[in-house]
């Protein structure tokens, strides 16, 4: 998407905290701004306006989305640097904590910094790697990246689910919350196979073609539930609906993924991941 500098520097004025017009902002980059859980919608009589739910992670996804659209140039300068120089570490905008969620049922020996990294969170919590440059997994973990925190943070109430459907091998949680590169630049490092857990809709299926199969390839794949045109079949009409217009020329090479396009378009109907949270725990 490429942005004219009226929408580059209301994107800027958004970063630093300040609300704009609603109508002072384009359609397309409102809906994706939206979608992704980055704006707040403020209504002030018959006007409205728009302001970032949280600044460092809509910074974060405009850095990694509109490449060189950065608040400060100094990527790595810290809080602390800031402070020291000006006093204020709330001068500029910048990352102060990079990095991605990592979650498991089963303890996985890592290496960060060149030493020995269990990871093993208990269940109710999960651990966030900041270091991640360094962040390294045996060749033989499966990663499954999960778009919804719901489903990142309940992992063991979806286990049969991830066992159907990948098999009885070791896997290693992650999401990419907070909206950043961090996530798709680690797993670009590593070899490790990749399976993406999103929402069985057209939206859904975007991001993963773009977000992360267009940068892994044949290494990457989508999860896909051997019940899944049961349950795409009962799903929401609305929000297939919603998304038609935007995703209505998606297609896929992957096998698999088509198949699930032209479900989705079948049944005009989207499925939700949070579904089979209810689903496994139940039927334990």
């Amino acid at each position: 998407m490429k942005l004219s500098n009226t929408q580059t520097e209301l994107l800027r004025r958004l970063m630093s905290g300040a609300s704009v017009a609603a109508s002072s902002l384009r359609n397309d980059l409102v809906e994706e701004l939206l979608g992704e859980g980055l704006l707040t919608t403020r209504d002030h009589g018959s006007r409205r306006s728009y302001a970032a739910i949280d600044t460092v992670a809509l910074g974060a996804f405009v850095e990694s989305h509109f490449g060189g659209l950065k608040i400060v140039d100094k990527v790595r300068l810290t809080r602390a640097e800031i402070a020291s120089e000006t006093g204020d570490s709330k001068l500029v905008m910048v990352r102060s904590c990079p990095g991605f969620p990592v979650n498991t049922y089963e303890p996985i020996s890592c290496m960060l910094n060149g030493q020995e990294f269990m990871v093993n969170p208990k269940e109710g919590s999960f651990l966030f790697v900041a270091d991640w440059q360094s962040f390294l997994v045996p060749d033989d973990v499966v990663v499954v990246g999960i778009e919804n925190m719901e489903n990142f943070r309940m992992i063991r109430q979806q286990r049969k689910l991830f066992e159907q459907c990948i098999g009885t091998v070791l896997l290693l949680f992650v999401s990419r919350y907070p909206q950043s590169m961090d996530l798709r630049s680690w797993l670009q490092k590593i070899p490790n196979r990749y399976v993406h857990f999103g929402d069985f809709d057209l939206a859904g299926i975007n991001i993963f073609l773009t977000e992360f199969h267009a940068h892994l390839g044949d290494r990457s794949s989508f999860l896909i539930s051997q019940d899944i045109e049961e349950r795409i079949a009962k799903g929401s009409l609305e929000r297939y609906n919603d998304q038609y217009m935007r995703y209505s020329r998606i297609t896929s090479d992957i096998i698999e993924v088509q198949a699930l396009i032209d479900l989705i378009n079948k049944y005009h109907r989207c499925y939700d991941q949070e579904g089979y949270i209810e689903s496994v725990y139940m039927s334990v």
